[in-house]
């Protein structure tokens, strides 16, 4: 079994997630007394949130790359960034490495595949909505169009997120809020909608509506099962 490296705390709330899942997973294949083998590094999300609001994500890489080189250092053969927004600046992170970063756009995008959906709709923070790093990607590389919500439900997702999620605090008013701009997604055309926050799905999923959903933590957790017990 390969070392999963997890570079976390991005909030820790759905770092929780993606320990608990991947180490479900390895349970799961191996069956008896097994987990995952892990390395991971947690960061202060305070630091990394002023930074982000601030635009400055130099400083933010910097924090990144340093906590990524600790856990290569601690034997990880490969590296999860278990947050959807800070893959803004895996590029520099892989820069510095020598192990693989697995990308959490490539596996969702590859599950939508699978899954024959080449049009969805995108929610995250402000970031990942509305620059190109995520969603680019997926156009780019794997010929998914992307749809994502209007300027001002873009501000209702982004500051439940970082005012409510990140400190996990559950509403049931907001999660109508995410609900009702899952169904205009879904008018608009969208097959399906990405959860492209890691905090999203502690407050919506698939069991409240009829739109299908990626989960994109529990996606990005089975690719890492899947990448540990590879040969």
């Amino acid at each position: 079994m390969k070392t999963i490296g997890l570079l976390g705390g991005m909030s820790w709330e759905s770092t929780a997630s993606y320990y608990t899942a991947i180490n479900l997973g390895i349970k799961a294949e191996l069956k008896g007394l097994h987990s995952a083998k892990i390395a991971m590094v947690s960061v202060d999300f305070a630091e990394i949130e002023k930074l982000q609001h601030a635009g400055d994500w130099q400083q933010t890489a910097e924090i990144l790359i340093e906590s990524a080189l600790n856990i290569q250092a601690a034997g990880a053969d490969f590296l999860l960034i278990c947050t959807n927004t800070m893959h803004k600046v895996a590029e520099q992170i892989q820069a510095e490495l020598n192990i693989p970063i697995l990308h959490i756009a490539d596996a969702t995008a590859k599950q939508l595949q699978a899954d024959g959906v080449d049009k969805v709709g995108l929610l995250g923070t402000a970031f990942t909505m509305e620059q190109d790093f995520y969603k680019g990607r997926l156009q780019e590389r794997f010929g998914i169009e992307v749809i994502v919500p209007n300027t001002a439900q873009r501000k209702t997702l982004h500051d439940i997120i970082y005012t409510q999620l990140c400190l996990g605090e559950i509403n049931d008013q907001s999660r109508q809020q995410y609900l009702e701009i899952v169904d205009d997604l879904f008018q608009q055309g969208a097959q399906a909608v990405i959860l492209g926050c890691t905090e999203i799905t502690l407050l919506i999923n698939q069991s409240h509506t009829s739109v299908p959903l990626y989960d994109t933590t529990k996606i990005h957790a089975d690719a890492a099962v899947t990448a540990a017990l590879a040969d």
